[in-house]
């Protein structure tokens, strides 16, 4: 933690945790939080997440890394435009992290070097995926429906494995495209009737977890994600698909699907 600190030019100051779990310490005043918790002490990690939100408001921006396993309480707990999650991040992640956590300059600035310009950058592409899901008007949609047979969660699932054959003979690193494998996974999940916990998202990415993170918090802004609690366990939140977002997703689908019986 130090050392990434160190990489992001910025000065660390430890303070001992005793006492803000059980409330009988305030909180003193950051620039920013780096919080790491991991499964050895699950519980007090949750008291502490509930206290640091609580506390430190929407304008301080807290990173919050914690293992693949822990990733759904910790989304559950903190979550928005000032909440970077990351999970087995490397040196280099973790000062990125850093880096945005501690940016104070107006977003329209950019330094290459640093993680907020990589955040700014998935954003963009974001909003891109997002125009060009829009672009299937109602009409194109509703065109689309009435002469393709119906796409359902079978044929996407068959579309996924094959992107994961590819991985196979051709290497995974040619071909990740974390946004567009979340998207069928999704698109499956809401024809099985299932629901999708932001650790199987990840999962489901075929990324790194830290990666697949900063894709569903961008994508989670640009509205084509929605994040919903679940009603029967305050640990957990599931991801799904805009309503709009699917249903252009499944006029493209049955579209691709004139083309060829394999799509990409």
């Amino acid at each position: 933690m130090e050392a990434a600190a160190e990489l992001a030019s910025c000065r660390v100051v430890p303070l001992p945790l005793s006492g803000w779990t059980d409330g009988s310490d305030e909180l003193p005043g950051f620039d920013a939080v780096f919080l790491s918790i991991d499964a050895a002490d699950e519980g007090g990690a949750e008291l502490l997440l509930d206290r640091i939100v609580r506390q430190t408001g929407a304008r301080t921006r807290c990173v919050i890394e914690a293992p693949l396993e822990l990733i759904d309480l910790a989304a559950s707990r903190a979550w928005g435009p000032a909440v970077l999650h990351v999970s087995n991040p490397s040196d280099g992640e973790r000062a990125e992290a850093v880096a945005w956590a501690i940016k104070r300059e107006p977003e329209r600035l950019h330094d290459s070097g640093r993680g907020a310009s990589r955040l700014q950058q998935l954003s963009e592409e974001a909003s891109r995926i997002a125009s060009a899901l829009a672009s299937l008007s109602e009409s194109e949609a509703q065109r689309e429906i009435g002469q393709e047979r119906p796409i359902d969660a079978a044929r996407v699932r068959a579309i996924i494995r094959a992107r994961r054959l590819r991985d196979q003979f051709l290497g995974a690193d040619l071909f990740a495209d974390p946004a567009w494998d979340m998207l069928l996974d999704l698109m499956a999940a809401r024809l099985e009737g299932q629901r999708v916990p932001v650790s199987s998202l990840c999962m489901a990415a075929a990324v790194p977890p830290t990666t697949a993170l900063r894709w569903i918090k961008v994508l989670s802004e640009q509205g084509i994600f929605v994040r919903t609690a679940d009603p029967q366990d305050g640990r957990r939140i599931y991801i799904e698909l805009a309503d709009e977002i699917a249903a252009a997703l499944d006029a493209y689908l049955r579209a691709a699907q004139r083309i060829s019986p394999i799509i990409f």
